[in-house]
């Protein structure tokens, strides 16, 4: 059986303040495969952010190890974590964080290019990518010429196309109204049936929680499997 795309073993996080110590998490441990989704919930204050950037390998952890694609990045110097997340990642934000001087096309090539892809290659892979989100026709726009849900359709399908391990993804419909979130929700979750990636959501709607694989909860301190998903 191959290794799991991801696994956190044991995540420690603390704030100091002064001189108090304060754990944000402590104990999350979990596994994720390819082509599997997890969502994790959570109150408001409660790490989730700060969860998804630790397994992003933006931010560090007090103790603890996070394996991506079977390589431990608590080893690596920034240089590499870099490399790693070019080639085996994918981020999704609450705000797309689109370059506005650049079109829908050239956002969704730029991880490309900067991976060393040729001009050519890149323009090709990133027209797929931005048509399996219904946006071909709107890649010479700037951000500024696309509304919310077209803005992050293209920021999905900038994450997408390195075709990576893993996808992280942060309030990805949290900044849209009702119906342009279904409709962006309803793209992605078909991306996400057809891939072997893995994708981890953070998000606080419940019902898109429960449309995922599993869902896990952090509540007092810690990551425990949602109580709905226990039978």
């Amino acid at each position: 059986m191959s290794n799991p795309v991801l696994q956190a073993n044991g995540l420690l996080k603390t704030y100091t303040s002064g001189p108090q110590s304060v754990t944000v998490w402590k104990d999350v441990s979990f596994d994720l495969n390819a082509g599997e989704t997890l969502a994790i919930v959570g109150s408001s204050g409660s790490g989730k952010t700060t969860l998804l950037n630790v397994l992003g390998g933006l931010d560090t952890v007090d103790a603890g190890e996070v394996v991506i694609g079977g390589q431990s990045i608590q080893g690596l110097n920034e240089t590499q974590r870099t490399l790693l997340r070019n080639q085996q990642l994918g981020f999704v934000y609450q705000f797309h964080h689109l370059l506005p001087e650049f079109t829908a096309l050239e956002n969704v090539m730029m991880p490309l290019l900067l991976g060393g892809l040729s001009r050519k290659q890149s323009e090709a892979r990133a027209l797929e990518c931005l048509s399996a989100l219904g946006m071909a026709e709107r890649g010479q726009h700037k951000p500024a010429e696309l509304s919310g849900g077209e803005r992050q359709r293209v920021a999905i399908a900038r994450a997408l196309v390195n075709r990576p391990k893993l996808v992280l993804m942060d309030e990805p419909t949290g900044n849209l109204d009702q119906q342009t979130a279904a409709q962006v929700e309803s793209l992605m979750l078909e991306l996400i049936r057809t891939s072997d990636t893995a994708f981890v959501l953070v998000t606080h709607d419940e019902a898109l929680a429960s449309r995922m694989d599993r869902c896990m909860r952090l509540k007092d301190q810690t990551l425990i499997l949602d109580a709905s998903e226990v039978s």
